[in-house]
Protein backbone atom coordinates (compact mmCIF):
# COMPACT_ATOMS: atom_id res chain seq x y z
CA UNK A 1 0.00 0.00 0.00
CA UNK A 2 1.08 3.22 -0.78
CA UNK A 3 1.83 5.79 1.90
CA UNK A 4 0.61 9.10 1.81
CA UNK A 5 3.09 11.96 2.35
CA UNK A 6 2.70 13.92 5.72
CA UNK A 7 3.28 17.35 4.26
CA UNK A 8 0.15 16.79 1.27
CA UNK A 9 -2.75 17.32 3.35
CA UNK A 10 -3.09 18.85 7.29
CA UNK A 11 -6.07 20.19 8.31
CA UNK A 12 -4.40 22.60 10.23
CA UNK A 13 -1.42 23.55 7.66
CA UNK A 14 -0.56 27.33 6.91
CA UNK A 15 -1.14 28.84 3.94
CA UNK A 16 -0.72 32.66 4.45
CA UNK A 17 1.07 34.54 6.79
CA UNK A 18 0.48 35.29 10.41
CA UNK A 19 -1.41 38.15 11.93
CA UNK A 20 2.53 38.89 13.35
CA UNK A 21 4.68 38.70 10.39
CA UNK A 22 2.05 40.77 8.46
CA UNK A 23 2.91 43.31 11.02
CA UNK A 24 6.21 43.37 11.11
CA UNK A 25 6.14 43.78 7.09
CA UNK A 26 3.97 46.68 7.56
CA UNK A 27 6.20 48.13 10.06
CA UNK A 28 9.13 47.67 7.97
CA UNK A 29 7.36 48.96 4.89
CA UNK A 30 6.38 52.20 6.93
CA UNK A 31 9.71 53.03 8.18
CA UNK A 32 10.95 52.41 4.35
CA UNK A 33 8.20 55.09 3.31
CA UNK A 34 9.37 56.80 6.17
CA UNK A 35 12.60 57.72 5.47
CA UNK A 36 12.36 57.87 2.07
CA UNK A 37 9.48 60.93 2.07
CA UNK A 38 11.28 62.57 4.10
CA UNK A 39 14.68 62.56 2.10
CA UNK A 40 12.25 63.51 -0.88
CA UNK A 41 10.80 66.07 0.80
CA UNK A 42 14.44 67.70 1.46
CA UNK A 43 15.38 67.73 -1.77
CA UNK A 44 12.22 69.04 -2.82
CA UNK A 45 12.47 72.32 -0.59
CA UNK A 46 15.87 72.42 -2.03
CA UNK A 47 14.95 72.67 -5.78
CA UNK A 48 12.40 75.56 -4.91
CA UNK A 49 14.97 77.42 -3.47
CA UNK A 50 16.88 76.55 -6.51
CA UNK A 51 14.38 77.74 -8.70
CA UNK A 52 13.87 81.03 -6.92
CA UNK A 53 17.19 81.84 -7.26
CA UNK A 54 16.65 81.95 -10.80
CA UNK A 55 13.76 83.57 -11.13
CA UNK A 56 15.72 86.31 -9.30
CA UNK A 57 18.34 85.93 -12.12
CA UNK A 58 15.35 86.54 -14.55
CA UNK A 59 13.99 89.47 -12.74
CA UNK A 60 17.40 91.09 -11.86
CA UNK A 61 18.29 91.15 -16.07
CA UNK A 62 14.99 92.44 -16.85
CA UNK A 63 15.43 95.44 -14.01
CA UNK A 64 18.39 96.16 -15.49
CA UNK A 65 16.41 96.61 -18.82
CA UNK A 66 14.31 98.70 -17.09
CA UNK A 67 16.51 100.72 -16.20
CA UNK A 68 18.75 101.16 -19.31
CA UNK A 69 15.15 102.08 -21.14
CA UNK A 70 13.81 104.41 -18.45
CA UNK A 71 17.78 105.83 -16.65
CA UNK A 72 15.67 105.04 -13.46
CA UNK A 73 15.40 102.42 -10.91
CA UNK A 74 11.34 100.90 -10.71
CA UNK A 75 9.75 103.66 -8.53
CA UNK A 76 9.40 102.48 -4.38
CA UNK A 77 5.57 103.06 -4.90
CA UNK A 78 5.05 100.59 -7.88
CA UNK A 79 7.99 98.09 -7.22
CA UNK A 80 8.01 94.99 -9.52
CA UNK A 81 4.68 95.69 -10.89
CA UNK A 82 5.98 98.45 -13.89
CA UNK A 83 7.63 95.29 -15.45
CA UNK A 84 4.14 93.50 -16.33
CA UNK A 85 0.73 94.59 -17.52
CA UNK A 86 -0.89 97.66 -17.01
CA UNK A 87 2.50 99.29 -16.41
CA UNK A 88 4.44 97.26 -19.24
CA UNK A 89 2.98 96.08 -22.30
CA UNK A 90 4.50 92.22 -23.96
CA UNK A 91 6.62 94.55 -26.15
CA UNK A 92 8.78 96.24 -23.78
CA UNK A 93 12.32 94.60 -23.12
CA UNK A 94 11.53 94.22 -19.74
CA UNK A 95 8.35 93.17 -19.39
CA UNK A 96 7.40 90.00 -17.22
CA UNK A 97 3.70 88.25 -16.67
CA UNK A 98 2.45 88.44 -13.60
CA UNK A 99 3.02 84.93 -12.81
CA UNK A 100 6.70 85.62 -13.18
CA UNK A 101 6.57 88.22 -10.33
CA UNK A 102 5.70 84.94 -7.76
CA UNK A 103 8.52 82.69 -6.10
CA UNK A 104 7.78 79.13 -6.06
CA UNK A 105 6.17 79.34 -2.80
CA UNK A 106 3.17 81.56 -4.58
CA UNK A 107 4.64 84.90 -2.60
CA UNK A 108 5.51 88.32 -4.51
CA UNK A 109 8.92 88.83 -4.89
CA UNK A 110 10.30 92.48 -3.19
CA UNK A 111 12.15 94.84 -4.82
CA UNK A 112 14.14 97.62 -2.41
CA UNK A 113 15.37 100.74 -4.04
CA UNK A 114 17.98 101.48 -2.93
CA UNK A 115 19.31 98.53 -1.49
CA UNK A 116 22.14 97.96 1.34
CA UNK A 117 25.65 98.60 1.29
CA UNK A 118 25.49 101.09 -1.46
CA UNK A 119 23.66 98.68 -4.30
CA UNK A 120 21.27 100.60 -6.45
CA UNK A 121 18.30 98.11 -5.33
CA UNK A 122 17.76 94.40 -3.88
CA UNK A 123 15.56 91.80 -4.89
CA UNK A 124 14.40 89.68 -2.23
CA UNK A 125 11.82 86.55 -1.97
CA UNK A 126 11.36 86.13 1.67
CA UNK A 127 10.70 81.82 1.75
CA UNK A 128 7.90 79.68 2.07
CA UNK A 129 6.84 81.29 5.01
CA UNK A 130 6.62 84.53 2.71
CA UNK A 131 7.89 86.54 6.12
CA UNK A 132 11.12 88.58 6.42
CA UNK A 133 13.66 85.95 8.16
CA UNK A 134 13.57 82.61 8.77
CA UNK A 135 15.85 79.24 8.37
CA UNK A 136 15.80 76.51 6.29
CA UNK A 137 13.03 76.47 3.36
CA UNK A 138 11.55 79.65 5.47
CA UNK A 139 14.89 81.70 5.05
CA UNK A 140 15.05 84.49 2.76
CA UNK A 141 16.89 85.20 -0.89
CA UNK A 142 18.38 88.00 -2.41
CA UNK A 143 19.19 88.90 -5.47
CA UNK A 144 22.76 90.08 -3.78
CA UNK A 145 23.65 87.09 -2.21
CA UNK A 146 22.38 84.82 -5.02
CA UNK A 147 25.77 81.89 -3.43
CA UNK A 148 23.60 81.48 -0.62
Amino acid sequence: MKQKDPHWHRSGSRYGMTFVELLAVLVILGLVAGVFSVSIAGRFSQSKRELAKSQLGLIDGQVQAYYTLKSTWPPVDRGLAVLTSPDASPSDAYFLSADQLLDPWGNHFYIIVPGPEGHPYELVSYGADGQPGGMGADADLSSLRMRD
